[in-house]
């Protein structure tokens, strides 16, 4: 038999096979309810987003349940499916760690953007701002939008590398993971309150103030980690 390259294994992916395990052995019994995030991520060692992007993997390939209000529920075996097979590895980042990783990143290059930014530019978030305001007026989510605002700023930033980062987030963003976390806790409520961040972003900017533009990106992003991070009990029936 040839040798196979060992591959390393994402932390929320390790996580996920070993509830899996606990599963199958009968540790956790269909019906069952499992243990909260919270105790779940002191028993594994882990971070509870960590905990939170097992659960969703598990969630997506039907081996639980997500009942807001009440739970994560074991599914009976008849009623899981394989894991999804995704070509696109960024679509295979944990969502939570992705936006811990846009903090960072898109904060300096808000600040860079204010530095930098034509008018030509600015019009281009303008634009896009006005695309999420109405999609969000046509009850839509807007992703598009809010998609062509954040790139529309890593294109005014002037570094090419810091721009195809961004990018790579968003290529990351459409991945089935965070598209159903997205499915239980994006609402008329949090879209309502990322356009306000948005809107302050863009002040920030056309103000030329570096400072501010960190600030205000750096806000929105915690803003919407901690949206993503609620308790399950606000999470909308999916």
């Amino acid at each position: 038999m040839p040798i196979k390259t060992i591959e390393p294994q994402r932390l929320y992916r390790q996580i996920a096979e070993q509830l899996r395990s606990l599963i199958v052995s009968g540790e956790f019994p269909f019906g069952s309810r499992l243990p909260a995030e919270r105790e779940l991520a002191k028993q594994l060692c882990v971070s509870r987003p960590s905990v939170r992007e097992a659960l969703i993997a598990l969630e997506v390939e039907k081996v639980v349940e997500v009942r807001g209000g009440s739970g994560i529920y074991v599914l009976k075996p008849r009623q899981r499916r394989a894991a999804p097979k995704n070509g696109n590895q960024l679509a295979e980042w944990g969502p939570l760690e992705l936006m811990r990783a846009r903090e960072l990143v898109e904060s300096e290059v808000a600040a860079l953007a204010a530095r930098n930014a034509r008018k030509s530019d600015l019009q281009v978030m303008d634009d896009a701002l006005q695309q999420m305001r109405n999609e969000v007026a046509q009850g839509q989510v807007p992703r598009e939008g809010d998609e062509a605002f954040h790139n529309a700023i890593a294109q005014a930033c002037g570094n090419e590398v810091l721009r195809d980062t961004v990018r790579g987030y968003w290529q990351a963003r459409h991945g089935i993971l965070f598209e159903r976390l997205g499915d239980y806790f994006e609402d008329d409520v949090s879209w309502d309150a990322a356009l306000a961040e948005h809107a302050a972003v863009l002040k920030a900017i056309k103000s030329r103030s570096a400072v501010a533009s960190r600030s205000a990106m750096n806000r929105h992003l915690k803003n919407a980690h901690k949206r993503y991070s609620a308790s399950w009990s606000r999470a909308k029936p999916v």
